[in-house]
């Protein structure tokens, strides 16, 4: 009791605890791995439904919610919907379990819409409740509980399967259950007193009235109207302004476009990958007719990228002259890969080249994100976050309009891969020649030229402080579907 009530006094370790358990529950997820078995199997749907009428209504509607959940998250101040994302994980589940319609199933693409919009509070919200010289510290820590989370959700779930002869529903169920416990924690996080947008606009108008009123003395009518109107059309105002500023900050420079570029790009194409690559192996091992190792393999695929990222941290590398050529190898790598993956017939290659794929993307997403955060300060890291995230959406919404859904192309899963690997041969080759042109500008210049183009190292920390947002290897960012 005692510890409790010292956990509960401290400024940072409250906090972070119950969103690492709410991270951990909401991430474990022991039925997820097996949704298109589910699907096909017991509920009785098609393949051809699935793939080309159901999944993308998914997209659709994030790329719908995105934009307003993201404004709400700030307004609201994270935690409400940090609250409604547990009710709709538990609602997803109630869906699964119990919905037989095709009409009901549709409406749980946007329920699960829902879910993957609101994750922006989740990794937002330890930013605005602890000091800022705890960020690193509690960053590693959810994002550890998330990962921990979902891996040992993948694990239970294949060994529910493989040892126990689980049925589909009843891994639902269980999954219903861990969702509960999420949603109930969710009610116990600290409300933060502000947003990182809103949070100035109760201070900035209370400055602004005092030099009017030290001005002129006495209660201005001014003053006794700002008490009604200060939270809204003003503060949206100040709000707005501050987030002009900082998109004009987070996107000023060349070298934070083009990484800003490659994540939109690249996790569009990670997006399709991962929302289908269950399609793909229910293809080419029909799950009614044979084993199924999509849990081993999730959590096994989710160790390997958690080790790729966390070796970025150890990885001396001069990312302003490589970061470029790297992002091209590495893509080429995840083409190559998601060929594999649409070529073979076994199932054990497709497994491989998933697991080197995700492994790829969550490195690379890493460096992209560690190099983005160290130039911007927490408002401007957010705001890119949430704006690279609607372009990577954006473009994952063209690429299921045309190649997916029934009304334009409507492509066999199969087909649909060469098209993925397609696409990210384009990322590559454009990363490639982009980076073989910066590499031989750097190494054209004299000593004397690259050392007058890179900016001092104390300017960026001397301009923002400690508001600057260091994240850490840790900064893996987590598309999810299903």
């Amino acid at each position: 009791m005692n510890f409790w009530r010292k956990m509960k006094r401290s400024d940072w370790v409250f906090p972070t605890v119950l969103l690492s358990l709410y991270g951990f529950f909401a991430n474990c997820r022991p039925a997820e791995p097996f949704l298109t078995p589910y699907l096909v199997g017991p509920k009785n749907i098609s393949e051809e439904v699935v793939t080309n009428y159901l999944f993308p209504i998914w997209t659709y509607s994030y790329l719908a919610v995105l934009c307003p959940v993201f404004l709400l998250t700030d307004l609201l101040r994270y935690k409400p919907l940090i609250v409604t994302q547990g009710l709709f994980l538990v609602t997803n589940y109630i869906l699964l379990c119990f919905a037989t319609s095709l009409s009901a199933l549709t409406y749980l693409q946007f329920n699960f819409a829902m879910v993957t919009s609101t994750e922006v509070a989740y990794f937002s919200y330890i930013y605005s409740v602890i000091p800022p010289e705890h960020y690193q510290r509690a960053t590693g820590y959810v994002r550890s509980a998330m990962l921990t989370g979902y891996t040992f959700g993948a694990t239970l779930g294949q060994l529910l399967i493989s040892l126990t002869d689980t049925s589909y529903f009843h891994v639902n169920a269980i999954n219903l259950g861990i969702m509960s416990v999420a949603f109930c924690i969710s009610l116990g996080l600290p409300m933060p007193q502000h947003g990182m947008f809103f949070k100035k606009k109760a201070e900035v108008y209370t400055d602004t009235l005092n030099e009017v009123t030290d001005t002129f003395g006495g209660e201005t009518d001014l003053r006794k109207q700002a008490t009604g109107t200060c939270c809204d059309w003003g503060s949206i105002k100040i709000s707005g302004i501050q987030m002009w500023e900082s998109l004009k900050e987070s996107y000023s420079s060349r070298s934070l476009v083009q990484w800003s570029l490659w994540w939109a790009l690249a996790t569009a194409g990670y997006g399709q990958v991962f929302n289908y690559v269950q399609l793909m192996w229910d293809h080419i091992e029909p799950s009614t007719t044979s084993s199924v190792y999509n849990g081993g393999v999730e959590a096994v695929c989710t160790l390997v990228g958690a080790a790729a990222a966390f070796s970025v941290g150890y990885i001396r590398v001069q990312w302003g002259v490589w970061g470029e050529l790297s992002l091209g190898v590495f893509s080429a790598i995840g083409a190559g890969c998601v060929f594999l993956m649409g070529l073979t017939n076994n199932i054990w290659l497709s497994y491989a080249g998933y697991a080197i794929f995700k492994a790829s993307y969550m490195f690379l997403i890493t460096v992209t994100m560690f190099q983005i955060a160290v130039n911007l300060s927490m408002e401007c890291y957010a705001l890119t976050f949430g704006i690279n995230t609607f372009f990577a959406l954006t473009l994952q919404t063209i690429l299921t309009a045309i190649v997916v859904d029934n009304s334009a192309l409507g492509l066999d899963i199969e087909t649909q891969f060469l098209v993925y690997g397609g696409y990210y041969s384009t990322i590559s080759v454009l990363f490639l020649v982009q980076g073989l042109h910066t590499i031989c500008k750097h190494y054209r210049k004299s000593p004397e030229e690259t050392n007058t183009d890179q900016p001092p190292a104390t300017t960026l920390e001397d301009k923002y402080g400690s508001d600057r947002r260091d994240l850490g290897p840790q900064n893996v960012y987590k598309q999810s579907a299903f």
